[in-house]
């Protein structure tokens, strides 16, 4: 195994990993957002307020994405299992 090989299983890792935790991210984030007007509108400002929305957010987002999220992570698996024997060359 050399060096390109080690920098290309690292990059595709690090892409998948962006691609799987941005949609949680991104609906978390939003969620918070919303929250926080929500909060400087009403003049609510209990620190607490927000952990229940985003929680509640990032399940139900994993939720209904969690098949598509599964499939890239065993199409990933797949994909360096079966390129073990050209890694060990």
């Amino acid at each position: 195994m050399n060096q390109d090989q080690v920098f290309t299983i690292v990059e595709s890792m690090l892409k998948l990993m962006i691609l799987l935790s941005a949609p949680v991210l991104i609906v978390t984030f939003l969620v918070g957002l919303v929250v926080s007007i929500f909060q400087s509108a009403s003049q609510i400002q209990e620190m607490t307020l927000s952990y229940i929305p985003k929680i509640l957010a990032a399940f139900l987002t994993i939720f209904i994405l969690g098949g598509w999220m599964m499939k890239h992570m065993i199409d990933y698996t797949k994909d360096i299992i079966i390129n073990i024997p050209t890694y060990i060359r």
